[in-house]
């Protein structure tokens, strides 16, 4: 089984405008709500691409228990800590749309629930089922009042079970998991040059800090490089390249998390770095030229191009 752990999950209202006009009442020309968040976005995209996973984290309120439903509507399993006196965040997109191309996009993203330490107990004791043979994935940033440890206690935990540790955030969160050997790590190359404090101008130099990261201790590093591709350095250093597909950029929300899911899938099926490596991007890059996060057929077909050098 994959879990997938979001501690701050949102509501996301996306709406399109014709002219966004500051202290005037502005019409929507499009509307959209989704249940967002890192860790729910690689839930939906591995659902699409036919693997099932479990959805982990907090969420409170009203909003928390549409998340929970629109999770749930996507057939998807949950297993989320609820608050019931707090409630969960909205966030707001606003996408200046012009004869149906979108221009400008600006965001109103809330905070969020405070977590007490009890319910981080809750959270703790729902992942003792965790198996060997499974993965965990701890995705995006925590909750306002929570510590920066939670990504290594959870890590801990699982650790002991055998299970694989997928990390994909920033920063401290990211490096204070990095002693626990987690299976596979995801930065880009901004977040590379944030961690080591260093301006990486050569896939040359995205090498080097990449290994820097497997001395620190994961086992995998896989470096997304938006349009020009992905560098996988794998446990038994082999340094893997691959280019993305040529395409329009219609949304940049979820591309990343869609390349952990799609790596995730393509490791379960083919037990293989390189083909796990251009399934991580084709669903990156699938997403990315979709208003949605990707389909199964949307997935194949920029795999396909990958494949063909495209």
């Amino acid at each position: 089984m994959i879990y997938t752990v979001t501690f701050n999950p949102a509501i996301d209202y996306i709406a399109g405008v014709k002219d966004l006009k500051m202290n005037e009442i502005n019409r929507a020309i499009s509307e959209k709500i989704l249940a967002g968040g890192k860790g729910i976005n690689v839930s939906v995209v591995l659902k699409n691409l036919g693997f099932e996973s479990i959805a982990l984290g907090f969420i409170a309120g009203f909003t928390g228990k549409e998340i929970q439903g629109k999770v749930e509507e996507f057939g998807i399993k949950s297993d989320f800590v609820y608050i019931p006196d707090k409630f969960s965040r909205i966030n707001v997109k606003l996408l200046l749309n012009i004869d149906g191309v979108i221009s400008e996009e600006t965001a109103i993203n809330g905070d969020g629930p405070k977590i007490s330490e009890d319910e981080v107990n809750q959270f703790m004791n729902k992942i003792e089922n965790i198996k060997k043979e499974d993965f965990i994935v701890l995705a995006g940033s925590v909750s306002r009042n929570m510590k920066e440890d939670i990504y290594e206690k959870i890590c801990i935990k699982v650790k002991e079970k055998g299970a694989k540790i997928v990390a994909d955030a920033t920063g401290k969160l990211l490096v204070n998991v990095l002693k626990h050997n987690p299976f596979l790590i995801k930065p880009n190359k901004e977040e590379l040059e944030e961690i080591f404090g260093k301006e990486i101008k050569t896939n040359e130099e995205i090498v080097i800090y990449a290994k820097k990261l497997q001395e620190m201790g994961a086992e995998n590093v896989l470096i997304s490089m938006d349009k020009d591709g992905a560098i996988l350095i794998t446990q038994d250093k082999k340094i893997l390249y691959s280019e993305a597909p040529k395409g329009k950029v219609e949304n940049s929300v979820g591309s990343g998390d869609s390349m952990v899911a799609g790596f995730l899938a393509g490791f379960i099926t083919y037990k293989d770095y390189e083909k796990a490596l251009k399934m991580g991007i084709a669903a990156g890059s699938a997403s990315a030229f979709s208003k949605n996060l990707a389909t199964k057929e949307e997935i194949l077909f920029q795999l396909s191009k990958i494949e063909k050098g495209v």
